[in-house]
């Protein structure tokens, strides 16, 4: 017996329309939009590596060496992946002292954990909803089933679909949409906890550059001269 036919009595078309249809409606209806795609755009992440700041912190290191070699304007130039490390870095090309850079950088985390958390929740409420739509496929079997009693060859249809809806909502909740959330969950707080690291390193060069800053001119007579 192959694979496909030992499967083949778990396959029911309108178990797997109830459960999975239904979770996805509720799903939909009770999640934002934009949460909803970063549910989905949030999948690769689970086949990566857990974030690490160290390749920030080298680049962080090697900016301070530029600016402290060529000076601070220098880093408007310079090629910047990351949106949190690159918005630190125009804000300290601007002036802005180590108090305000550990707040935009601090302030950025916060909504990159929110953005992340925001996700994993979607994950969440399918695994809430699953085993909720599988009882309710399995009412709809119940009721089918009772309806054709009169009827035995239609019995045996109407009971599938009544226990596999069950089984359908505890596979869905269980094995997919609750390990996701977790995983999703894990990897905000790595991140969060990584990202933490280059606030300082950031904040130091703001600290080191800013008095040279002052004595500069403005930027509108440097460009004028």
């Amino acid at each position: 017996m192959t694979f496909a036919h030992a499967l083949a009595p778990y396959l029911d078309p309108a178990a797997i329309g109830i459960v999975g249809g239904g979770t996805l409606i509720a799903t939909v209806l009770r999640t934002q939009l934009g949460d909803l795609g970063r549910a989905v755009s949030a999948l690769p992440v689970l086949l990566r590596r857990p974030f690490r700041a160290d390749p920030l912190l080298d680049q962080i290191a090697a900016l301070g060496r530029i600016a402290a070699r060529h000076g601070v304007m220098t880093l408007d130039r310079s090629v910047i992946a990351d949106a949190d490390v690159s918005v630190a870095i125009a804000a300290i090309v601007d002036g802005a002292d180590a108090e305000a850079v550990h707040a935009i950088v601090r302030q950025a985390r916060q909504a990159r954990i929110e953005r992340h958390l925001a996700a994993a929740e979607v994950w969440a409420s399918a695994a809430e909803v699953a085993p909720a739509m599988g009882m309710v496929g399995t009412l709809i079997g119940l009721v089918k089933m009772f309806v054709s009693m009169n009827d035995p060859s239609a019995i045996g249809a109407a009971m599938a679909v009544a226990l596999l809806a069950t089984l359908y909502g505890a596979l869905i909740a269980s094995l997919i949409a609750m390990p996701i959330a977790a995983r999703l969950r894990r990897q905000a707080r790595i991140e969060a906890f990584e990202r933490l690291r280059i606030e300082t390193p950031l904040a130091a060069i703001a600290l080191r550059e800013l008095p040279r800053h002052r004595d500069q001119p403005p930027l509108r007579e440097r460009s004028a001269a």
